[in-house]
C-alpha cells in the first residue's frame, strides 16, 4: 500500500455542483497493489482510491514500474475504485481532457504516478513463496439497478422524451421496472504465505459506491472500509509484512445501493458504507474459510489496443444546442441539465477526436479469468462476459487503464437515460458488442 491522500483545499469531484474544497480527511486514500509470480510469468493488480484516472497517468506509472522492476506494462492492470470523495485523477482545467494527449500532468497526477509506482515496487520487495485460491460469494442486498423504465416517457436534455430515468426516487409513481439486471457476486483472490499467514485478498463487487459522505470530506468509501474489515476478520492485524486488503469496482455503471422499488431507511454520514463493507467482508470471510489453495498455478496476461469511434451529433442536435445556449440563463429550461449537456454536445462536436484507442486486458490465474475495461460498465456486460468466458470463474474490473465514461449496451442506448447521454457516454453505441467479442477471444487465447 502507498498513501495518496490529497492536501486539504484540493477540489473534491464526484457530484453535480462543482468541486468543493477538501476540509477534512475522514479516512486516508491508498494505492493497493498485488504482484503474482509463478516463476514463469509476473502479473500485477493496482487498485487506486480515486473516482477515475486518465490513461496517461496510468501509462506513465507503468513506465516507471518497468524502469524500476522490469515488469512488462502489458502485465500491469491498473484501476480506480470510483469513490466519489476524492480528487480527480483525470485532466483538470478548461481544456485538459482525456483526448488532449501530451499535456503536462498537474501536481496531484504527478503525485499519483510516483505513489502508484512506489506501491508496486514495495509489493515486489515483499515477494515470497506463497499459495493462492479464489472464490465467489453472493451479496444481493446492495446491488440495485438505478435505471428505471418509466410508465410515461420523461424529458431528455436534448429535447424530446426518453423511456428511462436514473435514480427515479422511491415515491415516483411513474416508475415501472428496472431497465436491466444486477450482479450479486463478490469474487475474490486470496494469497497466503506457505505457513498460512494472510498476504492479500483482492475482491471485486459491482455496486457504484455507498456515499453518505459530507461534501467537503475525503473518503475511500466502502472500498477502504472493506480492506480494513476483512483484515480484522481473518486475523491479519499488526503483522509484517502488512496484509493488503483490496476491493476493486466491477461492472457497476448502472448499479447502486439504493432500492427504489422498496422501503428506504435513513443512514447517518458514513453509516451506509460500513454496512455495505461489513456484509461484503462477512461473505468473503465465509467463503474464505473453505478455500483450497494451490502452491503453483499457470499465470498469463494479454493486452490489446482497440480503436473505437466517438459519439457524433446530428445537425439538428447541434442547432438546438446552440439555441439553448443563446437563451438567458434565468429562463426556464426544458430539462434541468439542458444547458450543461448542450455545452458538452458542442464541445464533443468541435474538439473530440473521431476515434480513440483503449486498452483491453485479460488475465489467467489458474482457472480464474479476469478481464478489464476502461469504462463504467453495465452489469449486463459483466454477466455476458461471465457467461461467454472459457474459465470456470470470471470477473471484470471496470475503470481500468483509463476512464472514458459510461459504456451502455446498444439496447440501453435505445432507452435513453443519463448514462446514455452524449457527453456522459463518449464512444460508439455498439462498443460493448466489439469489446465483449475481443475479450472473449483474448480469454480463449490465454486459456
Amino acid at each position: 500500500m502507498s498513501n495518496i491522500t490529497p492536501d486539504l483545499g484540493s477540489g473534491i469531484v464526484g457530484n453535480f455542483g462543482g468541486n468543493p474544497p477538501a476540509k477534512y480527511i475522514h479516512d486516508e486514500l491508498y494505492v493497493r497493489a498485488l504482484v503474482l509470480d509463478n516463476g514463469d510469468k509476473r502479473i500485477v493488480f493496482v487498485v487506486v482510491d480515486n473516482i477515475s484516472i486518465a490513461r496517461e497517468v496510468f501509462d506513465e506509472a507503468k513506465k516507471n514500474i518497468q524502469k524500476e522492476t522490469g515488469i512488462d506494462p502489458k502485465h500491469i492492470l491498473m484501476s480506480a475504485t470510483h469513490t466519489h470523495s476524492s480528487v480527480s485523477g483525470t485532466w483538470t482545467g478548461r481544456r485538459r481532457h482525456w483526448w488532449n494527449y501530451g499535456l503536462p500532468f498537474d501536481d496531484y497526477q504527478l503525485f499519483l504516478i510516483k505513489r502508484i509506482a512506489d506501491g508496486v515496487r514495495n509489493a515486489v520487495k515483499n515477494l515470497e513463496p506463497a499459495k493462492i485460491a479464489w472464490g465467489v460469494g453472493s451479496v444481493p442486498q446492495h446491488v440495485f439497478n438505478r435505471r428505471w423504465i418509466m410508465k410515461e416517457k420523461v424529458k431528455s436534455p436534448f429535447g424530446g422524451y426518453e423511456a428511462v430515468r436514473m435514480n427515479p426516487g422511491v415515491n415516483n409513481e411513474n416508475k415501472k421496472e428496472p431497465a436491466g439486471p444486477t450482479d450479486p457476486d463478490v469474487s475474490f483472490i486470496s494469497v497466503q504465505a506457505l505457513d498460512g499467514r494472510p498476504i492479500s485478498i483482492l475482491a471485486n463487487y459491482s455496486t457504484h459506491y455507498a456515499g453518505g459522505v459530507p461534501k467537503n470530506d475525503v473518503s475511500a468509501d466502502y472500498f477502504g472500509v472493506f480492506a480494513d474489515r476483512i483484515q480484522q476478520l481473518i486475523g491479519a492485524d499488526r503483522q509484517f509484512p502488512h496484509f493488503v486488503g483490496i476491493m476493486s469496482n466491477g461492472t457497476s455503471g448502472d448499479i447502486n445501493t439504493v432500492n427504489y422499488g422498496g422501503v428506504q431507511r435513513r443512514y447517518e454520514p458514513y453509516e451506509k458504507m460500513k454496512v455495505v463493507a461489513e456484509d461484503l467482508a462477512q461473505e468473503v470471510y465465509r467463503v474464505y474459510k473453505d478455500l483450497e489453495y494451490h502452491t503453483w498455478i499457470p499465470l498469463d496476461a494479454i493486452q490489446k489496443e482497440v480503436y473505437l469511434k466517438t459519439r457524433t451529433s446530428t445537425a439538428e442536435q447541434i442547432a438546438r444546442a446552440k439555441q439553448v445556449l443563446k437563451r438567458p440563463k434565468d429562463k426556464e429550461y426544458w430539462h434541468v441539465h439542458e444547458r450543461s449537456y448542450a455545452n458538452r454536445l458542442l464541445r464533443m462536436d468541435a474538439e473530440y477526436p473521431r476515434d480513440i484507442n483503449i486498452i483491453l486486458q485479460a488475465y489467467r490465474i489458474g482457472d480464474l479469468g479476469v478481464s478489464s475495461l476502461p469504462f463504467e460498465v453495465f452489469a449486463e456486460t459483466g454477466l455476458e462476459l461471465k457467461k461467454k468466458s472459457p474459465f470456470k470463474t470470471t470477473f471484470t474490473i471496470g475503470l481500468a487503464n483509463g476512464s472514458y465514461g459510461y459504456l451502455p449496451p446498444p439496447e440501453q442506448h435505445k432507452l435513453g437515460g443519463y448514462e446514455t447521454w452524449i457527453g456522459t457516454s463518449k464512444v460508439q453505441e455498439d462498443a460493448t458488442v466489439i469489446l465483449v467479442d475481443e475479450l472473449v477471444k483474448m480469454f480463449i487465447e490465454i486459456k
